[in-house]
């Protein structure tokens, strides 16, 4: 079995003023990075939005609700983020679309990187690829059951398609242990990531997902009588310094 990669994670998306996300990429690659990893946090990868030029979106792990709480009491109460936090601040326009997750199986989360992160001001260790975070929203919970259909039915599928999941999560429920930092409550998500050299293949996976029979008969069925609402895609360009990439 793999190991594991932070057991809980957030998937925090910012909605930022007009021209302002490299300001906020420059300064979050720059000064937020390892004072956060420092105090017990693990910043899993930062993210441009392909299809939102304002949209800034960040994964951030930890190894349990206990020490999340302890980490993220020591970096927002500690002096990087006290100095900085101003002009972090005066980029966003909100910050609280939050989605706290754990990992929907035993081998559903993110494997240890392959790479190390680059230093602030150098290349991204690595060519350049993409991320694409796909969130089903559901009607009730994302049961054991469901977590197995993924695994067995529709994971083969995301794979003979060009999309094979590097990580899929689910809600965590558990009490916000640092409340100061709302998240999304009452909704039940599972979210899939898969990593792609380039955007022709990323659209690409998505053309021949639409029209797989196996999807289409097999899966589609059984996902349409758990969606609430449609699907969401992002499709993200890791910044120079993230680690998922």
């Amino acid at each position: 079995m793999r190991v594991l990669w932070c057991p809980v994670v957030e998937l925090r998306q910012y909605t930022l003023h007009p021209g302002q996300r490299d300001v906020l990429i420059d300064l979050f690659d720059r000064e937020f990075v390892e004072s956060q990893e420092a105090v017990g946090a693990t910043v899993l990868g930062q993210f441009r939005d392909l299809d939102d030029p304002d949209r800034f979106v960040w994964l951030r792990g930890f190894e349990d609700m206990e020490s999340r709480a302890g980490a993220l009491e020591g970096f927002y109460g500690g002096p990087v983020w006290k100095t900085h936090r101003d002009e972090a601040n005066a980029t966003m326009i909100d910050s609280d679309d939050v989605l706290l997750l754990r990992p929907a199986s035993a081998d559903g989360g993110f494997p240890e990187p392959a790479v190390t992160r680059s230093a602030p001001g150098e290349p991204a260790p690595s060519p350049p690829s993409l991320v694409l975070a796909t969130i089903w929203y559901g009607r009730r919970p994302f049961d054991t059951e469901f977590a197995e259909f993924f695994r067995q039915r529709v994971r083969p599928v995301l794979a003979d398609t060009g999309g094979e999941p590097l990580a899929y999560l689910q809600s965590e429920h558990a009490p916000n242990t640092f409340p100061a930092l709302p998240v999304r409550t009452g909704e039940e998500v599972f979210v899939w990531f898969a990593r792609f050299t380039d955007v022709h293949r990323m659209d690409d996976h998505l053309d021949r997902l639409r029209r797989s029979a196996p999807w289409r008969e097999e899966v589609l069925p059984v996902l349409s009588q758990r969606w609430a609402r449609d699907p969401q895609h992002l499709r993200l360009a890791p910044t120079d310094r993230s680690l998922l990439r």
